[in-house]
């Protein structure tokens, strides 16, 4: 009998066990936890005791005086409603390290256990030095360490409860921190790898003996940032940046970077390039009612007493928050570009097919007309008071387009000669003909002629540098009259020689335009293909530069593609090409068709369709700013009836995100840092104040004063 009731309470207990382990809740749906920002901006009107903001290598960060409580919070108040920790994450830090020394281990942060917290509050009422001695070895072997993030010399170790309750310890070598530098690193956990990647460099990666366990319960734990709650691993350099990001791969939102070693996601403002007005010792009775409160009227200064304070200015029409040391613009009533004005008519004597606008220093703003016949040559204009006025004539055959570039501090123009004016008949195309460079001359104030290079019914030239070498890239569009696939060359500035030579050919297909353009430490060419003697529908390429040669990253259907451009708008990174119209053999040709935006994925390191924008025979594209406002203008030239078409200017709208207003001062659901950056960016927040959207404030302020 005793031995059936022990039978059914064993079956009991597994029962109760099953239930409770159903009932724990796993942290989903979290955005990015700014762990340092918790810590740092919980009391703003002092500085977090243990700790001090100092300034090294150009950058500030936090420097780890004791383990003090203050660095320490209860995981519960970022993890909210749930007890287990996420499955999949990443963790984001930027730090400056010291020099370590052999066999020391030292915390970015941890999250201790309920037993560890009670251990290390009793042992915080002995004295220091006792606290020293007390911690053996068996101490670092986690006891009550649930999770932690730990670096030593040359190494960076992830410890957590694995399964079974067993201390694990995931560690990447051979990293490389240079000490007095800072650096960014991004650890990713997924279900069946992990990497680590250091200043966005190409990461290290490896698959676990085993998955992160998806049952590491998490109730009644703290976070401790820079330490484990003891002097022992009390992290002796400097951190600028901690972010928790749950059920995400953040190198992917970090990289490419154009300052990798401090790509930043989420940074506390405390850390930001703004003045610091407060002192360590510094203490003020802040009114609990200060934050979150609007006021009206003239400009007052921003202090640590008003962080938080909302203030409208009825002249300027504006919002801004006060972050403690100057005011921060949340929205602003900006005037708005809706429409533009006839400035000047310039009689040209030919077809213009482009024109170039640059400067010249000491001379002024110029503009370079390529025009198509030879008899007249093309011209080059000049701003005065009066508008543009002819400044000089340049002798070109066919010209179709300019590119003004400088080698140093010379200023050079190249012309793209088609030779087509010239030689009318179909049976009579030339071969080849010459592209010439001009460089400007201070002594005689005009452009001389400088170098002739061979072309082919060259439609473009585009000038860049790449690791302080100047290239050219021609985009040839046939050679003869059938001939479209056929080599296009990028040249190359010799010091020594002091010209322009062959550096690379790319097969291309009627090739029309080249775009250059860089993301972080990448460098991009685009090939907009036009035709290939039987169709129009082609494959535009991509290129990317490896190893001193442009490789191919990328290719895109297009339609006769006449022009590419590349814009940004914040950080996203756009192409937009304009297609000229459908043809395939015999066929007819559709000039109504859609040109289309790609944008940039970083995750998935390719371009993907962003919108389809429906066009007429389209020839360019243009992107430009003004204030806060992003525009694209299209030049439309046939509808297969008329060349008597309008061209459309295009505004970006981002009235798809209506942001709302986060109490992030007095109890935030998430860190000043999250909010603040969500507010400006205009993306959804989750912080709700009355159900009051900042545009729905804003827009009644506007309407009463």
């Amino acid at each position: 009998m005793s031995r059936q009731i022990f039978i059914l309470l064993l079956l009991w207990a597994s029962r109760v066990t099953e239930t409770t382990t159903d009932a724990w809740r796993q942290c989903t749906e979290l955005l990015p936890l700014d762990l340092l920002s918790f810590v740092l901006e919980r009391d703003t009107s002092r500085v977090v005791p243990g700790a001090r903001v100092k300034q090294s290598a150009g950058a500030r960060g936090v420097q780890f005086l004791s383990p003090d409580a203050s660095m320490s919070f209860p995981a519960s108040q970022l993890l909210v409603n749930c007890d287990l920790f996420p499955k999949e994450f990443s963790i984001v830090i930027t730090v400056k390290v010291n020099r370590f020394a052999p066999k020391r281990d030292e915390y970015v942060f941890s999250l201790m256990g309920r037993s560890n917290v009670e251990a290390v509050a009793l042992e915080e009422k002995e004295d220091e030095q006792r606290l020293r001695e007390k911690e053996t070895k068996s101490d670092e072997k986690h006891a009550g360490v649930i999770l932690g993030l730990k670096l030593s010399q040359n190494s960076l170790h992830f410890v957590f409860n694995g399964h079974r309750k067993a201390a694990e310890h995931w560690s990447f070598q051979g990293i490389r921190l240079t000490p007095n530098q800072w650096h960014t690193l991004v650890l990713v956990i997924g279900l069946h790898h992990r990497k680590l990647t250091v200043d966005c460099n190409p990461p290290l990666e490896s698959g676990p003996s085993r998955a992160f366990p998806s049952d590491l319960n998490i109730q009644a734990s703290r976070f401790h940032i820079g330490s484990r709650g003891r002097w022992k691993g009390l992290f002796s350099g400097l951190m600028r940046q901690l972010v928790l990001v749950p059920n995400s791969d953040a190198s992917n939102q970090l990289c490419p970077s154009s300052d990798p070693r401090l790509a930043a996601l989420s940074v506390p403002p405390l850390l930001l390039d703004l003045p610091v007005r407060r002192r360590q010792n510094e203490r003020h009775d802040t009114s609990s009612g200060a934050a979150g409160r609007l006021s009206v009227g003239v400009e007052r200064p921003c202090s640590e007493l008003l962080r938080g304070q909302l203030w409208f200015n009825p002249l300027k029409k504006g919002l801004y928050v006060c972050d403690g040391s100057m005011w921060i613009t949340v929205l602003e009533d900006h005037k708005r570009l809706d429409y533009v004005l006839e400035q000047q008519v310039l009689t040209t004597s030919s077809e213009t097919h482009d024109v170039e606008v640059f400067q010249i220093q000491g001379i002024g703003l110029m503009a370079a007309m390529a025009h198509r016949s030879s008899a007249s040559g093309s011209a080059v204009y000049l701003w005065t008071n009066l508008g543009f006025r002819l400044y000089q004539n340049i002798s070109t055959h066919g010209a179709l387009s300019w590119k003004h570039f400088q080698v140093g501090k010379k200023a050079y123009l190249v012309v793209s000669n088609s030779g087509t004016e010239t030689n009318k008949s179909v049976d009579k195309q030339p071969e080849s003909d010459f592209s010439v460079i001009y460089k400007w001359s201070n002594r005689r104030k005009r452009f001389v002629q400088f170098q002739t290079l061979q072309t082919y019914c060259a439609r473009d030239w585009e000038a860049f540098n790449i690791n302080e070498q100047t290239y050219l890239a021609v985009a040839n569009h046939r050679m003869g009259n059938n001939n479209h696939t056929i080599n296009s060359v990028i040249y190359k500035w010799s010091r020594s020689t002091k010209s322009f030579e062959v550096h690379q050919t790319l097969i291309t297909s009627g090739a029309y335009d080249w775009e250059f353009f860089k993301v972080g430490p990448y460098h991009f060419l685009v090939v907009a293909n036009a035709f290939d003697g039987m169709t129009t529908s082609l494959d535009s390429v991509i290129y990317v530069w490896i190893d001193g040669k442009f490789q191919v990253f990328q290719t895109i259907k297009t339609f006769c593609a006449t022009d590419w451009e590349m814009f940004q708008i914040g950080s996203r990174v756009f192409l937009v090409v304009a297609n000229g119209h459908r043809f395939q053999g015999n066929g007819p040709s559709q000039y109504t068709i859609n040109s289309t935006i790609y944008e940039l994925d970083m995750s998935g390191r390719m371009f993907v369709r962003f919108q389809d924008i429906v066009t007429y025979s389209a020839v360019d594209w243009e992107f430009f700013s003004l204030g806060e406002e992003y525009f694209l203008v299209v030049a439309n030239s046939y509808n297969g009836e008329s060349y008597s078409l309008n061209s459309i200017l295009y505004r970006y709208s981002t009235c798809q995100h209506v942001p709302t207003l986060c109490d992030v001062f007095r109890q935030p659901l998430l860190p000043w840092g999250i909010c603040h950056k969500i507010i400006l960016e205009r993306n959804t927040c989750p912080c709700i104040v009355q159900n009051t959207t900042i545009f729905d404030m804003y827009n009644a302020l506007k309407r009463n004063f």
